[in-house]
């Protein structure tokens, strides 16, 4: 079966997030011989180059992630674009990678609103979410729960399974061994998104586990989970 693990990078506001934590996450994944798929926010890489840069040349697939890393339904429809935009200009700067069309939406906020998703696709994205989470971002969470829950759920779902990890989360790092010794003992095989589409599986709007990927249930995001502000994000719908 072909797995899908991708890592959502961005600018943390957890407890759960030390020094390095990405590029351990990257080292990690050459020595176990994994590509995965990054979707990386603008500004994130603005901080860390040097990590994003990597991230690209050790042949993962690189998507957006955005730039100011907030719910994009609240943006009017000239805020998203100007935030995509930025997003696309500093990640091409800075991996020489095009991000199009790879897309997701922070927190999955929207994955459900096909306005939405129809203003992304005319700017050249589509939404790829995912059927198999950790919470890893949890402040009480720990990298065994990762493992046992990420593991049992992708074994469930099987082939075309997209797992979600963030690459600042501690919890990540430490499910991340046994994540891949597992489900390469189980026969899984582990691919980039673009893999899997090649393969004919649509994990993203109704394909291999349309019956149970539920968007609204999986984009649910809690309150601890929500950014603290987004003053900073341009164009808030009612806004300045």
């Amino acid at each position: 079966m072909d797995v899908a693990l991708t890592f959502d990078a961005e600018h943390p506001d957890m407890p759960q997030c030390p020094e390095h934590n990405s590029e351990q996450i990257v080292e990690l994944l050459a020595d176990l011989h994994v590509r995965a798929t990054f979707f990386l926010q603008g500004r994130w890489a603005s901080a860390y180059p040097k990590i994003a840069r990597r991230i690209a040349s050790e042949g993962h697939l690189i998507g957006s992630h955005s730039h100011h890393h907030v719910p994009v339904d609240l943006l009017s429809e000239s805020g998203l674009k100007a935030d995509l935009l930025a997003a696309e200009q500093v990640i091409q700067e800075i991996t020489g990678r095009d991000p199009r069309p790879w897309f997701r939406l922070p927190f999955g906020t929207g994955a459900k609103n096909f306005e939405l998703l129809n203003r992304l696709a005319q700017l050249g994205y589509r939404h790829h979410h995912w059927n198999v989470k950790g919470d890893d971002w949890r402040h009480d969470q720990t990298g065994e729960a990762v493992e046992s829950w990420m593991v049992r759920d992708a074994l469930a779902k099987g082939h075309g399974s997209v797992l979600l990890l963030h690459s600042w989360a501690a919890p990540a790092l430490g499910a991340l061994p046994g994540i891949v010794t597992a489900l390469r003992t189980s026969g899984a095989r582990f691919v980039g998104l673009d893999e899997l589409l090649d393969r004919g599986i649509d994990y993203a709007s109704g394909g291999a586990h349309a019956h149970d990927l539920s968007l609204a249930a999986d984009a649910r995001v809690t309150a601890d989970h929500r950014p603290k502000q987004v003053s900073n994000a341009p164009f808030l719908k009612g806004g300045t």
